[in-house]
């Protein structure tokens, strides 16, 4: 074939193989969760289904991930376009704080909002014994994945009640759904879980065991402070637990970075609060996301895009 026929049936290849105009504009968001028996991802998962369905050329990917720290790390490093974190963690990231895993500051992290609280949630076999926060001295507790948002958490929580890891048994860094396989196996007492109410790792347990919520006391949770708030967790929250437990909670915050574009940032945020029916489908605590607290107490700056929408809506002038 002499060289100028090559030539073209090269570049007529070429030509198959590049994209359409319409694929070249596609967008890309990569939402960042939690383990997959947690309340972040099932959030994660119908967000993901709102900005396919509702944002015109984008495309959505919903990650399950070690929560809070992994997501805002990733953020940091362009691999996320949302990402679910607590509240102190997205206070410790912003901060630079390198004991709760951010070896410095994390500039690109912009909020679209706050969302709903994560209740404390320290559940025991009912055979354990364990019925308070001092009960747990010598027994085995699983404080969450290590430095995920649950276990700064349980840090937090045992140093105000004046007890470090080393007063317990054995300590277990795991996600949710080990955390119980094990507890129903008899081979651990407790787990801490930082989560929405009625997370489905915990009520998988109550279902298949007798079980005890410890109540962390205002005490304990006045001595750690903000953003630590007291609360409670109602009665019939899980199986066998028939009284209101007292305990603490940290709100959760949607997060995006400032590489994204505003008008992405926008649509992402509008969307959040214009389908919040999907989300209590997919999860309970879609029911505790308020647009009217959403845009306040951010460690973070707001996002222009997040603040584009909040301003439409009377909540910042």
């Amino acid at each position: 074939m002499p060289i100028c026929t090559r030539l073209a049936a090269l570049a007529m290849a070429s030509a198959v193989l590049l994209p359409a105009p319409a694929a070249m504009a596609q967008g890309f968001i990569n939402i960042l969760t939690g383990g997959t028996s947690g309340v972040y991802y099932p959030l994660g998962v119908a967000i993901g289904k709102i900005y396919s369905d509702r944002i015109p050329n984008v495309k959505t990917q919903v990650q399950a991930t070690k929560a809070s720290v992994e997501n805002l790390v990733l953020l940091q490093q362009g691999r996320g376009e949302l990402a679910f974190t607590l509240g102190d963690s997205l206070k410790a990231a912003w901060d630079g704080d390198e004991e709760a895993g951010f070896k410095s500051k994390l500039d690109k992290l912009r909020a679209i909002g706050a969302i709903y609280p994560n209740y404390i949630q320290i559940v025991a076999t009912a055979e354990s014994g364990i019925k308070t926060l001092a009960d747990l001295r010598g027994k085995s507790l699983s404080v969450g994945a290590p430095k995920s948002g649950t276990e700064l958490n349980s840090r937090a929580i045992l140093s105000a009640a004046g007890m470090t890891y080393k007063d317990l048994g054995k300590v277990e860094y795991l996600p949710f759904a080990e955390s119980v396989d094990l507890m129903k196996n008899r081979q651990l007492n407790a787990t801490l879980q930082s989560a929405g109410l009625g997370v489905a790792s915990l009520k998988d347990l109550s279902t298949a065991s007798q079980i005890m919520v410890v109540s962390v006391p205002r005490a304990v949770v006045d001595k750690i402070g903000p953003p630590f708030v007291a609360a409670t967790i109602p009665a019939n929250t899980y199986t066998g637990q028939d009284k209101d437990v007292p305990t603490a909670a940290v709100i959760n915050y949607l997060v995006t970075s400032s590489a994204v574009s505003d008008d992405l940032a926008y649509q992402m945020t509008r969307l959040i609060f214009e389908s919040l029916p999907e989300l209590v489908n997919a999860h309970a605590a879609g029911k505790e996301i308020k647009l009217e607290t959403a845009a306040g107490g951010s460690p973070v700056p707001l996002h222009p895009g997040a603040i584009r929408f909040y301003k439409e809506k009377g909540l910042i002038k």
